[in-house]
């Protein structure tokens, strides 16, 4: 007994300042939580069952996210039943699996079962199988001989039938771990036949129910809406899977507005069109569609009608640049805000532009090309979102009327488009550093009016003009190999058409190619 009466009473597994803090949080439902406490206060304040100050905890994590850490943090959440984080560590590392991977030792200290787990999720973001394959050799290098005999196991986890025959047998087939290996040789066989049927038969496509090829589930997908095609204006949509390299027909078009020349753009998961034409009317109209309720709604209209208008985001902001209103070529732009549901105008151009296109870097409007009403343009020019003013870049070293401008690490890059007697196929980039233009390699199409976007870090060209017809036609350019490679093509013919990305939607199995045999992950 103590002084007054009171007792001294201990809680087993509860530390003094761990007491204290829960204490102060069930007085005034506020106290500190630090990297150096939470570990602690957590088991604390689940231990006695404060569940608010454990949701707080855990936000405090969530927020704490890194590559390095998300694998205990998600090991450490499934020890306490804490599902918030549990589910926020499992999906940073699904969607970051590439980072994790080379920085996380977490990772590598799994044990057969938990590793397993995260290579054989269908949710695992990589864009190819080469990233899991090594992965598993460098999980197993860890620990050699207490993990080496587990190599069929974990290479059942590999989508081996989405790997090059090239790089299987070079590099899997062969590895010493495998190649001797009794065990693993009817898996073997059943891979190379796989990929050698493939071989032989350029036109056969893969089938993507057969366990070795299954694709995983991708965290973005390319939207496409629109488009001008069989001699009048569109509103079909169509989604590119990049797992599956499969074109999704999508049921949900606006009927109201088919329109071709427009501009499209994300913002909080939201699809908004912009301006455009739709054979009779130049639009200034902005439609928003939510792929998560499927449903298409009116937004405040431009100050301008706006058809071969570009568009570009910034800062959850969208930008609407040039375009013809039916009569003038026009150098005026304006800004949308989707929280206020209101556009207002910003600075001129320094040139009139319509059918040119844009893209955002580092806080920067990159605008290129166009058509002044006059002739094809080679100018470009940027503005400077905190400045609110343009400035003047190098030209182009081609004119490009209908040209796809976009951004991926320092360089804008300018593909495709008029000259003003041939559709191109040649494409160029920026080097804002450098403040230089440069040529890359050529498509294998020239096209113009066509939509473009970056995925898997790999620049998009879809669909377009080529000269003579309307195409549906795909490919991408790696900037790493330097190289341009064929994609499925789409399953609609259409030029004059916009992309843009939707990522992590709650639905975005709804988006996606349907004939595979995914586990549906909450």
């Amino acid at each position: 007994m103590l002084a007054d009466d009171k007792r001294a009473i201990t809680v087993p597994g509860v530390e003094d300042d761990m007491m204290a803090a829960v204490i102060q949080y069930a007085y005034t439902r506020k106290t500190e939580i630090t990297e150096e406490n939470v570990i602690h206060l957590l088991p604390a304040a689940d231990q006695l069952n404060m569940l608010g100050l454990v949701k707080q905890c855990a936000e405090f994590l969530i927020h704490q996210l890194s590559p390095e850490n998300c694998v205990g943090f998600r090991a450490f959440a499934r020890q306490f039943f804490c599902r918030q984080l549990d589910k926020a560590a499992h999906v940073y590392l699904m969607k970051n699996f590439v980072e994790v991977s080379k920085s996380s030792q977490e990772l590598m200290e799994l044990d057969l079962t938990a590793f397993l787990d995260v290579i054989t999720d269908d949710h695992l973001n990589v864009k190819n199988e080469e990233i899991v394959f090594d992965t598993v050799v460098k999980w197993i290098n860890a620990e050699p001989d207490n993990r080496k005999s587990s190599i069929v196991d974990l290479l059942k986890g590999v989508r081996l039938g989405l790997l090059s025959t090239q790089y299987f047998v070079e590099k899997v087939k062969s590895h010493e771990y495998i190649k001797d290996n009794e065990v693993c040789k009817p898996l073997v066989i059943d891979t190379l036949k796989f990929l050698y049927d493939l071989d032989m038969d350029e036109s056969r496509e893969v089938d993507l129910t057969n366990p070795l090829a299954r694709p995983r589930v991708p965290h973005e997908i390319i939207f496409v809406v629109g488009g001008w095609s069989g001699g009048s204006p569109t509103n079909k949509i169509e989604t590119y899977d990049t797992r599956a390299d499969r074109w999704i027909a999508c049921d949900e078009t606006d009927g109201k507005s088919p329109r071709a020349y427009h501009g499209c753009a994300t913002v909080f998961q939201t699809v908004y069109v912009v301006g455009g034409f739709d054979g009779m009317d130049y639009f200034n109209s902005v439609k928003a569609y939510n792929p998560t309720e499927k449903t298409w709604a009116e937004r405040a209209p431009m100050h301008c009608k706006r058809c071969y208008v570009s568009v570009a985001v910034q800062n959850n902001r969208i930008y609407a640049m040039g375009g013809f209103d039916g009569h003038v070529r026009q150098n005026t732009a304006e800004v949308y805000d989707p929280v206020t549901n209101q556009w207002a105008m910003i600075a001129p151009m320094n040139h009139q532009r319509s059918d040119a296109s844009a893209t955002t870097l580092n806080d920067k409007l990159y605008i290129c090309g166009g058509f002044n009403g006059q002739e094809c343009m080679n100018t470009a020019e940027c503005f400077d979102i905190n400045l609110g003013t343009w400035s003047v870049l190098p030209q182009m070293r081609n004119r490009r009327s209908g040209v796809g401008v976009i951004s991926f690490g320092d360089y804008v890059y300018a593909v495709g488009g008029f000259n003003g007697i041939t559709r191109m196929n040649s494409a160029e980039r920026y080097n804002i550093v450098t403040n230089q233009w440069s040529s890359i390699p050529e498509m294998y199409n020239p096209r113009s009016n066509f939509a473009i976007e970056v995925l898997d870090d790999m620049v998009f060209a879809i669909g377009g003009f080529n000269g003579v017809t309307t195409i549906f036609n795909v490919e991408c350019y790696d900037p790493v190999t330097d190289e341009w490679y064929d994609a499925t093509d789409m399953n609609l013919f259409r030029s004059a058409l916009s992309a843009c990305l939707l990522a992590d939607l709650s639905n975005m199995q709804d988006y996606l190619y349907k004939e595979r045999n995914t586990i549906n992950r909450s």
